[in-house]
C-alpha cells in the first residue's frame, strides 16, 4: 500500500532554513505527481508546492521564492527546502501523492512533520 514518511521538521528561529524529506513506497514513484501541504492549528490544510512527473513545479503565492520542491526518483524521496522561515510558516507539513498516475489529484498523505518558527 502507499506509504509516505516525512522527516526534517523542527524548531527554528525566524530567518532560518530547513529541508524536509519524504520517503515513499508502495507505488510507481516516477509516474506520480507529488506535493507538500501544511496545516496550522485551527486552519485548513493548504497546498504549498507540487511537482509533476516531468519535474514542473507550482508554488502557493505565500511561499514563492522561499520554498523549493524537488524529487529524487531513484531514492523515491521528495524534498522541500524552506528558506527565510517566518513565524506564519509554523504548521504540520505533509507530503502527498496523486490518486492516479500522472495526475495531481492528491489522495494519499503521510503522517506529517512539525515545523515551528519562533520570532
Amino acid at each position: 500500500q502507499v506509504q509516505l514518511k516525512e522527516s526534517g521538521g523542527g524548531s527554528v528561529q525566524s530567518g532560518g532554513s530547513l529541508r524536509l524529506s519524504c520517503v515513499a513506497s508502495g507505488f510507481i514513484y516516477s509516474r506520480s505527481c507529488l506535493g507538500w501541504f501544511r496545516q496550522a492549528p485551527g486552519k485548513e490544510r493548504d497546498r504549498v508546492a507540487i511537482i509533476d512527473i516531468d519535474g514542473r513545479t507550482t508554488y502557493a503565492d505565500s511561499v514563492k521564492g522561499r520554498f523549493t520542491i524537488s524529487r529524487d526518483n531513484a531514492l523515491k524521496t521528495l524534498y522541500l527546502r524552506i528558506d527565510s522561515l517566518k513565524p506564519e510558516d509554523t504548521a504540520m507539513y505533509y507530503c502527498a501523492v496523486g490518486r492516479k498516475y500522472d495526475q495531481c489529484d492528491f489522495g494519499f498523505w503521510g503522517q506529517g512533520t512539525q515545523v515551528t518558527v519562533s520570532s
